[in-house]
């Protein structure tokens, strides 16, 4: 059984591998997310951060998210003009690495949580 933050990105997966979200296309807010799906702004967001990560979105600071573009391979000799959007992994580079970032931003608020954490018993321990 699927979580709900796998509903709501697999969802806007099919959304996007059938063409009904094409490449461009803004994905809905968060909260219009949270309504369609009864879902939580948490549930959301870990949708979101997924098809960041799987490089079908991507962020736009004060814009908002939008589909990914599909990478295009240079070396086949496919027209990027006549692709078929459900056979063509999307996501580009910019997606991916905006995905790692994220992850590493959030690594680092646990590091820096946890250097409190040991820093306030070491404090209590000298005292």
């Amino acid at each position: 059984m699927l979580l709900t933050f796998e509903v709501i990105a697999e969802s806007l997966r099919e959304r996007i591998r059938s063409g009904g979200l094409k490449p461009g296309d803004a994905l809905s807010t968060q909260a219009v997310l949270m309504a369609e799906f009864g879902a939580s702004s948490l549930s959301v967001q870990k949708a979101m951060a997924l098809l960041k990560r799987d490089g079908y979105a991507i962020s736009r600071p004060g814009k908002g998210t939008f589909v990914a573009q599909p990478d295009i391979d240079i070396d086949t000799d496919e027209d990027p003009g006549s692709s078929d959007v459900g056979s063509v992994p999307v996501g580009g580079t910019a997606a991916r690495v905006e995905a790692l970032e994220l992850a590493l931003a959030q690594t680092v608020e646990q590091l820096t949580g946890l250097r409190a954490r040991v820093e306030a018993l070491e404090a209590g321990f000298t005292r």
